[in-house]
């Protein structure tokens, strides 16, 4: 990486992914300070970026994302048992994944309601972005 206007956007980038629920966790700020060390930003760079706004993140990096979930969620169900544990369990993934837990939700109950039926990348998206609106 050859600019410090580079590294400055891969870095906020990275801290946009990370960020969930308008909260970056210890382990994503410490993740993410090694990697501004390996960039060669100062602790106090690494800080003012914290607080700068940060990029919206590509449409399709989102949909990758959600088509990843979307396959785990059919992987848990794929014996057609959902077990006690396993609605808990997405949530906590979803979350671990940046994904807003009302979609997921909703999700969820579109494939409780259809459960022989494939959900279209187009109807993923759209769960997902309407309730991230709110």
């Amino acid at each position: 990486m050859d600019t410090c206007e580079e590294k400055k956007k891969l870095l906020l980038e990275m801290i946009a992914f990370a960020i969930v629920d308008g909260e970056l966790s210890k382990k994503g700020y410490d993740f993410l300070f090694l990697i501004a060390n390996e960039l060669n930003f100062e602790k106090g760079g690494f800080i003012d970026l914290l607080g700068q706004e940060l990029p919206p993140l590509p449409d399709n990096l989102k949909l990758h994302r959600i088509k990843q979930f979307y396959q785990l969620v059919v992987f848990f169900q794929n014996d057609g048992i959902l077990y006690k544990q396993d609605p808990d369990l997405i949530i906590h993934i979803a979350i671990s994944m940046g994904l807003d837990t009302d979609a997921v939700r909703l999700l969820l109950k579109k494939m409780k309601n259809a459960p022989n039926t494939t959900i279209s990348d187009d109807t993923l998206w759209n769960i997902f972005h309407d309730e991230s609106a709110y």
